[in-house]
């Protein structure tokens, strides 16, 4: 079996936070590769009047994902879907032969509870919840926390991920990147200009 994390996120723009977080998570959960899902819009996100368009996100990711056991994603688009939920489901069916663990931030676990079907989330994949300098007390007082608590795995088992039974989830501490989306895109407003011209073709899988 295949391992593989997904870092599921709008990537506006990709940097090096999301790059170190990924080569961090294959090494702490024994990792064949990791998926960036450039999502085609966030529902959480959709007010955003800062989003760039999909086109200039997934080939910011695939230029930050280069030489490294990293792949952007653009599966999202091709499946239509618009929910992680229905993402996982769609990618454990279709990939039989692979084993996914979703990754994500303590910021994002701070509103899992927001995110539809976050249960069925849990039930589908074990989750490995990234620590983020400024989050991590909103995060384990979180709402969503109050039922996944029961189900955390200590850190030093990580590797062993594929055999838990789920829900299961697991607390990563890593060294932070100072970087954010937030943080670049007020340095650079127009970054999206940088890639626009680069994506004649389609995205691939």
């Amino acid at each position: 079996m295949t391992r593989i994390g997904i870092l599921g996120g709008s990537f506006n723009p990709a940097h090096s936070g999301h790059r170190a977080i990924s080569l961090a998570a294959i090494r702490a959960l024994g990792l064949d590769e990791v998926w960036w899902l450039v999502s085609p819009g966030n529902p959480l996100k959709e007010q955003a009047g800062d989003m760039a368009p999909f086109a200039a996100r997934f080939a910011s990711a695939k230029k930050m994902a280069r030489h490294a056991p990293i792949r952007a994603s653009a599966i999202e688009l091709k499946l239509h879907t618009r929910y992680t939920v229905d993402t996982l489901r769609a990618l454990v069916r279709r990939y039989p032969r692979k084993r996914f663990i979703w990754l994500m931030g303590a910021d994002n676990l701070a509103q899992f509870d927001q995110w539809r079907d976050w249960r069925g989330i849990a039930r589908e994949v074990p989750i490995a919840v990234v620590a983020r300098p400024g989050y991590d007390g909103a995060a384990l007082a979180a709402p969503a926390m109050g039922w996944l608590r029961r189900f955390i795995r200590p850190a030093h088992q990580a590797k062993s991920w594929t055999k838990w039974r789920m829900p299961a989830l697991v607390l990563l501490r890593f060294r932070p990147d100072p970087n954010s989306a937030t943080r670049l895109r007020m340095a650079d407003p127009a970054w999206q200009r940088r890639f626009l011209p680069r994506t004649s073709s389609s995205p691939s899988t």
